[in-house]
């Protein structure tokens, strides 16, 4: 059994580049200034590589999986 991942954002970090929307649009939209805004926290199986490449390409650090509950 795979334990969940969730997204999350520092929002005091984030600059508003918009790379994570750019790597993941399945779950992450841009607002009117360019900072992220989550569809949905929980990340799908199908998704949990595009979102380990989002997280890593993120160039503040402002973008991460945490561990959900199984």
């Amino acid at each position: 059994m795979t334990s969940t991942r969730s997204l999350r954002v520092n929002r005091i970090t984030c600059t508003g580049q918009g790379l994570c929307a750019e790597l993941l649009p399945e779950l992450i939209d841009l607002d009117e200034w360019g900072y992220p805004l989550l569809k949905d926290r929980a990340v799908p199986d199908q998704l949990r590589t595009h979102a380990r490449q989002a997280v890593a390409a993120c160039p503040r650090l402002a973008l991460h999986t945490d561990r959900g509950r199984p």
